[in-house]
This record gives C-alpha cells, structure tokens and sequence, in this order.
C-alpha cells in the first residue's frame, strides 16, 4: 500500500515535472523566394495557358446567363420576372425621357440608352435584382461635359435655335464619327455624349481587367443601407414636383434637397389641382394594397401588379378626360420611333472627355456594386464585383456605338423591380422587350400617361427603404459605431450630394477601424485558480497575481498610429514609466556634479559642500527609491500577451525595443509571450531576436509559446539560486 502510494506520488511529480517543462517548437523552414524572372514566368504560365476546362470556366464566367439560364424555374419565376420587367419597362418610357434631357440629349436617346443596357447587363451581370439604365446623377455629370464641349464648338444654346427634325438629319449622316457641316447641334450633343460614354465604359472594363473590384469589399452593410436610404430621400423630395403638377427646373450640383425644397415652395402656389387630385387618389389606391401584398407575399406565387392596373386606368383617364389640354397636366408627351444606324466615337475629342469619363467611371461602378451588393445580401446570394465591373463597362461600350449615354444601377427602378416580384435578369429582357415594342410600335398610347402617376409608383416603392429611419434606436443600441456611419453616409447622400456621400461612407467606415486601434488600452491579466489560464483582472473575479511578476495582454495591432499610444498605456498600466525615471537621475547626476564643481572652486566650503552633497545624494536616492517602491513594488518582470496583436510595421517592432532597453535600464526584464508566427518573422526581420536561428541571441532571443513558460522563466531569474536548467 504504501509502495503504491509512493507510485501515485511519484507519477504526479512526473506529471507537474512535465506540465513545468518549457513548450519547445520547431520552426519550419520557409521557402527560399524565388527570382522575380521566375515568379513572373509561373504567373504568366498560369493565365496564359489554355485547356478545355479552363476555357469553358472563363466563358461562364465572362456570360453568367450560361450558368442560371439552363437552372432557370419557369413555374415559379416567370410570373414574377415577367410582371417586374412589365412595370420597369412602363417606368422606363417617361423617365428616359426625363433624364436624358439631363443630359442634353433629346428624348429617343434615353430610350436607346434603357433599351441596350438592360439587355447586355442581363447577359453579362451577376446581380438578379438591380435595374442597369439611366441615373440621374450620371445624367447631369454628361450634361455638363456636353454643355461645355458645345460651347467650346461654337453651337448656339438650344433656346436660340429653331426646333427641327433632328432625327431626319442623323440619319442623312455619314455614320463615322465624323462632325461635318450636316451635323447640327443634337447631333454634335449625341456625339460628345457618345464618346465620354465609350470612353467611361474602356475605364471600366479596364478595372475589370486589373481586379480593381476588390474595393467593393470596403463597403460594409451599414454604408450601403445609409446610402441607399440617402439617396431615397433625394428621389423622394425630387417627385415631388411631380406629385403637385410643378414645372421648375431639376437643380444641379451640391445640397439638392434643399434647393428643391426652396423651388417646391415659392412655387406651391402654381400646384396642378388635377395633378395633385390624380397623385392623392393613386396613393389612397397603392399604398394599402401594396401592404396586402407584402403581408401576403408568402402564399402568393407573384405579387398582384396593382401598379399596372392604376397606370393602365389612369392613362385611360387622362386619355378621355383631355387632362393634358384642359387642366395642363403633365404628361409623357410624344415619342419619336425607329433606330439609327450604328456610328464610332469621335475619337479626336477623347482627350478633351478623358478627366471626365474617368469620374463617370468611378460613380457608376460604386453606385452599381454598392446595390448588387445590398440586394444580394438581402436575398441570400453573391455577386462578382469584378465580372460588375465588366458588365457595366460594357453596358456603355456597346451602347455607345448606337447613340447611348452613360448607364448604371438606378436605386428607384431596383427598388421597383425587387418590390414587384423580380427573380433573375430575365426581368431586365422583359423590360428590353417593352421598351423595343414602345421604339417601334406602341409610343403613341402613352402620350396621355401623367408623369405623377409615375411619380406615385416611385414614392410608394421607397417606403421600405424610408422604413430605415424606425430601426436608428435599435441600430444605435447594437453597435454606435456602424450607426454613425449609416447617419453620416445618409446624411451626406441626401443634404449634400449622393455620389460623394458613398466616397463619404467609405473614409468614416476606414476611419472607424483606424479609430478603434486608437482606443485600446493595455490590460493587466491574472492567472485562473485551478487552471494555467490568464485573463482581464478588471472583468474577472477570483485571478491572482505573481508577485514580482506583472502580466499584460494589447489587444490590436502595433503600428505606426498607435505605437506611441501602446507605450503610454503600459505605462500608466505598469504605474512606472521609465523614460521620466531616466530623466529624473540624468537631472540629479547634472545637479551633483554642478555642486561638485562649485565645492572644488571654493576651498573652505568643501567640507560643507561635502557633506551637503552627501545629504542631498542620500535624499535624492531616497526619493528615487521610494518613488519605485510605491509604483512597482517589487516588480523585476513584465510579460506581454503578444496573442491579440494581429501584426506589426516597423514603428511597432522599435515600440517594443525600446520598451524592453527603457525598463531594461531599470532593472526590469520585459519578454513577449504567446507570438503567432507571422509577428515572430516581423520581430526577427526588425532585430528583435537577434540571431535567432543561430542561437547566440543571448534571453533576448528566447521565444515563449505560452504565458505560463514565460512567467516561470521570469521567476527563475529573479530567484537567489535559480537554476539555469528551468530555462526555456
């Protein structure tokens, strides 16, 4: 029995024998790195090569209609499909219109410009929901380019010319891309419209090529729901002339909201009554069944499209009531059919197009990865941002040739399409196909649909994203970080302008991250009772401490913006700070020696000065001392929990240098503990385990796997008799 015992015992020292053992790894050797000439021969190996494989995964890559076409479920999505595209494709008629008169074109080229997008984006886009066409904000960045390269030609403004057949005198053109004396001022106007657009969309394509899509990952969940909540805003307070019958000019540049609103009411006064009557019965007649069908959108296979009901109904009306002759209503007007052979850009006036087109190319690509991004994430699929960026650039190559202007996601029309029931990109065909039969046959019976029944439909379609604005208590008490973002991106995108709040968005949302790493602080840790286990002593009860032994744990990166910060904040954690201690003995050396040298110039006083000096060394050393008693105690280490710290730049590797010489000079031993692999390359590439494959780095080169090895490495040295054996 007591041979057993004495086994029992023997076996559980064996065990804490073991369990003090130092943990001891291996490094693995890394791989020499190869030659430039070397590295670059595998790449170009590697995408040059071609095989059956690899060519048909490019080919679906570069069409995304190849894959989810042959998967495409007839039964359950073409309904939907078919009525979103209807209704996007009817919006699409009067506000094509509208916006391409932003652009100083005339009215077809809007159509041409809907009509070609929708299909090249359906063939080449990876979103199934956005609405690829004409954006306002777009729309006013071609005006201006069109504008000023008119008047640079020398044509006259619009106002000063008469009206004629512009369309005739196209057609008579050579096609080429050349300006002759036959080309009048639309036609001049479609061509400078033309080029920037072709010249935006080899931008584009050229991001693609480069991979530049990656910035989409910048764009975080907040940002875009801010934007588009935002923008909704700016669309909202931009249909409301329409709602009221108002004829006052679209305001252009910065803080739009607030000129609309100024214009919306000096001229209230000059409200349509039949405009407004029209606008409130529409809104009395949608927003409840709209409700009807989201609350019962689970047992409906599609979505009942009232909005086609009310415009067919209201044209109807307005067709019989003469609403446009006897009430002034505004309505869609008459719309020019037929196509226009094909025409180059006008290749001289790239230059003058090439700063412009560069920002055309940057709003369309961010608003249009933005909301295929939030709509993918809401229905629970992945979009391409780079294949996006191939899709919208040539959604305004190919179009260009055919008299189009810039193109990208329009937020109202995606909204629309996605509250309509919209599936896959079979909806944007649809719409292709309603605005071809509106090219060639039907654009006469819309001459009689009023602009504010359109401008209902937008407005009971943005209630989703306004509904944003009841989610701010719940947001904020989340997370106040990504609600500051989502506030200051709506609030720019709707009070100063839309593009600039998404530029907007994405610095708060860096400075956010950069921010974070500027606030964290050093913590102190202690060691669990019954276990090796060190955690925050301010958030756990029961850890104990080592004495003489101080344990702390940083818990973000080390790098140039807030090396410094670190530094304060283990200082005042440790409650010593070497660099004013230094300076506190450098003070008293240079008042000792001052005294020393008066003492020796002035013979009778050097016993006096003698003893003087002595007291006062004695008093300054007491002071020193008992300074470093109340502060540290009997503190002779520190350990860093290096595990939280993800990585370090060169200002972070020197920050733990001279924290380890300053305390080093103290007396105090400072080691790192619990280093990933990465932070040990980066601290060896800086010199702060000096030879360390070689092992003449001395304790400095000791590396520690756990806390638990470091704090017994620290207590050994600081024991009367330590044992070099306990060493790690």
């Amino acid at each position: 029995m007591t041979h057993g015992s004495d086994c029992c015992t023997a076996a559980e020292d064996g065990a804490e024998s073991d369990q003090q053992q130092p943990l001891i790894l291996e490094r693995v050797e890394k791989e020499k790195g190869k030659s430039c000439r070397t590295a670059a021969l595998r790449r170009l190996k590697k995408h040059c090569s071609c095989t059956p494989k690899k060519a048909k995964s490019k080919i679906l890559g570069f069409f995304p209609i190849l894959k989810w076409l042959p998967r495409y479920k007839l039964r359950d999505w073409i309904l939907g499909d078919a009525m979103s595209g209807l209704i996007v494709g009817i919006l699409l008629v009067p506000q094509s219109i509208a916006y391409s008169l932003l652009a100083s074109q005339d009215p077809i080229y809007g159509l041409y410009t809907s009509f070609f997008s929708s299909i090249i984006y359906a063939l080449l886009g990876t979103s199934r929901h956005i609405s690829v066409g004409i954006f306002g904000v777009l729309c006013l960045l071609v005006g201006q380019v069109v504008d000023r390269e008119l008047a640079l030609a020398g044509y006259l403004t619009e106002s000063s010319i008469t009206s004629s057949n512009n369309s005739a005198i196209l057609l008579a053109g050579p096609g080429n891309g050349s300006v002759e004396v036959g080309c009048d001022r639309s036609c001049y106007a479609i061509t400078v419209g033309a080029t920037v657009t072709f010249t935006a969309g080899v931008y584009q394509v050229l991001m693609g090529i480069f991979q530049v899509g990656f910035v989409s990952v910048y764009l975080s969940d907040s940002l875009l729901s801010g934007f588009a909540t935002g923008a909704s805003l700016t669309i909202l307070t931009s249909q409301f002339k329409y709602l009221l019958g108002l004829k006052i000019p679209r305001p252009q540049g910065w803080f739009t909201l607030f000129k609309t609103w100024y214009s919306l009411l000096t001229n209230l006064g000059n409200t349509n009554i039949c405009d407004l009557v029209t606008s409130l019965v529409c809104l009395l007649v949608l927003i409840p069944t709209k409700e009807l069908n989201d609350r019962f959108k689970a047992k409906l296979k599609a979505p009942i499209p009232f909005e086609l009901f009310v415009v067919i109904i209201a044209t109807l009306a307005s067709h019989f009531g003469h609403f446009n002759t006897e009430y002034g209503s505004s309505v869609a007007g008459d719309i020019p059919t037929g196509f226009l052979p094909p025409q180059l850009p006008l290749w001289s006036l790239i230059p003058n197009v090439a700063v412009d087109a560069f920002s055309i190319a940057i709003v369309g690509f961010a608003i249009t990865v933005s909301l295929s991004e939030m709509f993918a994430k809401k229905h629970g699929y992945t979009v391409d941002a780079n294949q996006e960026m191939y899709a919208i650039g040539f959604c305004n190559i190919l179009p260009s040739f055919f008299r189009c202007f810039s193109t990208s996601a329009a937020l109202t029309k995606t909204l629309v399409k996605e509250s309509t029931g919209c599936q896959t990109q079979v909806s944007g065909l649809v719409s292709a196909l309603i605005l071809l039969l509106v090219l060639l046959v039907i654009a006469p019976l819309f001459y009689s649909l009023q602009k504010c029944v359109l401008a209902v439909i937008i407005v009971v379609n943005l209630r989703g994203a306004l509904r944003k604005f009841t989610d701010i208590p719940r947001m904020w008490r989340a997370n106040r970080g990504d609600t500051s973002i989502w506030l200051i991106t709506m609030l720019t995108s709707s009070l100063v302008n839309t593009e600039l709040g998404l530029l907007v968005g994405v610095l708060v949302s860096a400075f956010c991250v950069l921010g974070r790493t500027q606030q964290v602080q050093v913590l102190e840790l202690g060691r669990a009772a019954t276990k090796e286990h060190y955690e925050d002593l301010s958030s756990y009860r029961g850890l104990q401490t080592h004495p003489g032994v101080a344990v702390f744990r940083y818990e973000a990166p080390i790098y140039y913006a807030n090396q410094s910060l670190f530094k304060r904040s283990l200082y005042k954690r440790v409650g010593l700070d070497p660099v004013k201690e230094k300076t506190r003995h450098l003070k008293f050396k240079k008042k000792k020696s001052k005294q020393q040298k008066e003492v020796a110039k002035d013979p009778n006083m050097k016993s006096e000065g003698k003893n003087a000096c002595e007291d006062e060394d004695v008093e300054a050393t007491a002071t020193v001392n008992l300074m470093l008693d109340e502060k540290s105690r009997s503190l002779h280490s520190i350990v860093i929990d290096c595990s939280a710290i993800l990585f370090l730049d060169t200002a972070g590797v020197n920050a733990l240098k001279e924290v380890r010489k300053d305390y080093g000079e103290l007396g105090v031993k400072v080691v790192l503990a619990q280093c990933n692999s990465s932070l040990l390359d980066t601290l060896e590439r800086g010199g702060y385990y000096p030879d360390i494959k070689g092992g003449d780095g001395g304790e400095n080169s000791i590396v520690f796997f756990t806390i638990a090895d470091a704090v017994r490495y620290v207590q050994s040295l600081s024991a009367p008799n330590g044992d070099c054996d306990t060493k790690c």
